[in-house]
């Protein structure tokens, strides 16, 4: 599926506040939601997108890494196949009422609950816990940051609980609808004030919003739903990456309590340093170090690069400060736009000490009106050096 741009889904820029962004989302959300467009598969997919855009947009960290480094910089590193290249297979609907309910209150009752001009405001959506995230590091080498690279981690996390499967109750009946609230999650207080009776929709203070209550708590976990375990996730790293960068892999992260909703993976990436290359974003730099007599005379030169070593010519006369571009022997970029270069910058060795009959020779040599530099080549240097000032 081609990824879809965030900005462009909710027709908002780059430059749109966070307060923009939300009002351009509830507007979308409106447009698509499941209760105005009932049994309409393809609302209901825009829907999901809509959130999985706000999803990202919505958060300072994954909308400045979406910025950076566009859809790879969030779950292309997981793989996986949302609209917009960052989300595990796309959001459930219990997921994005779960995590959006500050932008609408719940599915329930009148239809659009909690979409104000909308129906007759629906019962508060149940609470669902959500997992934490997990933080990883991986080292890569250029080689690998020149390809891809798929990496497994054993993480040690929460999981869900196998015995109870998550619910955190022993046997079927561990469990029953809270007393309180009825199931809904909130209740309804009224306030006197001096406009007259206020009311207001707040989180159930018996069932802490889940709306239900554990009679039986499990024998495994204690009734949380989780426990300490591990598992084996692969990661998939897009080419391009740099130092600093962050991917995020949806829902590998800690499991929420009671079936809840599960954290990030955060893989932060770190570079192995080149014993002969340095990089410079997508441009790789190489210090060709020549002595006097090569740089002279010219000649063939081995050349390292991320693939290999390449023979590349050197003129006669090459002067200290040259510098040879290797078009395409650079990295890829993250975003999929092209491939750097490979420059080599050329140095000239000047030994630090002679025989005497390597000084009687320089000092022959030195005599000879060829070994001094002209007027063009004094201009050329000091432009050069001009130029670093500039």
């Amino acid at each position: 599926m081609e990824k879809r741009d965030c900005y462009e889904f909710v027709e908002m820029t780059k430059t749109a506040t966070a307060e923009e962004i939300k009002k351009a989302y509830r507007k979308k959300a409106i447009q698509f939601h499941p209760d105005k467009n009932p049994g309409d598969k393809t609302a209901e997919e825009k829907f999901k997108e809509a959130a999985e855009a706000y999803d990202v947009l919505s958060n300072p960290d994954k909308r400045a890494r979406y910025d950076q480094f566009g859809h790879a910089g969030m779950g292309g590193a997981a793989g996986n196949g949302g609209p917009f290249g960052g989300f595990s297979g796309g959001m459930s609907m219990d997921d994005i009422f779960s995590m959006f309910g500050d932008i609408f209150g719940g599915r329930g009752g009148g239809g659009f609950g909690g979409f104000s001009g909308f129906g007759g405001g629906g019962s508060q959506q149940q609470r669902r816990y959500r997992g934490s995230d997990l933080r990883v590091k991986v080292k890569l080498t250029l080689k690998e940051i020149s390809t891809g690279v798929e990496k497994k981690f054993k993480l040690k996390k929460y999981v869900p609980c196998t015995h109870c499967h998550g619910t955190g109750a022993e046997g079927d009946g561990g469990s029953e609808t809270c007393p309180t609230c009825k199931g809904s999650g909130s209740v309804i207080r009224n306030q006197q004030t001096i406009l007259g009776t206020m009311q207001t929709r707040t989180t159930c203070p018996t069932c802490n919003g889940e709306g239900k209550i554990i009679k039986n708590k499990c024998k495994e976990c204690g009734g949380d739903g989780i426990v300490y375990g591990e598992e084996v996730v692969t990661v998939k790293i897009p080419a391009g990456v740099a130092e600093g960068m962050q991917l995020s892999m949806s829902g590998k992260g800690n499991a929420g309590k009671h079936n809840g909703v599960p954290g990030d993976l955060l893989i932060l990436v770190e570079e192995e340093p080149h014993e002969s290359l340095i990089r410079d974003e997508n441009d790789l730099v190489y210090n060709l170090l020549l002595s006097f007599p090569a740089a002279a005379l010219g000649g063939a030169v081995e050349i390292p690069t991320i693939d290999g070593k390449v023979k590349v010519k050197i003129d006669a006369g090459t002067q200290p400060g040259k510098v040879l571009r290797l078009r395409g022997k650079g990295l890829p970029s993250v975003n999929g736009y092209g491939t750097g270069d490979l420059l080599v910058n050329v140095s000239v060795y000047v030994p630090e000490a002679l025989t005497k009959d390597e000084k009687n020779i320089l000092e022959k040599l030195d005599a000879s009106d060829n070994f001094k530099p002209n007027t063009s080549i004094k201009e050329k240097i000091f432009k050069k050096f001009k130029s670093f000032f500039d």
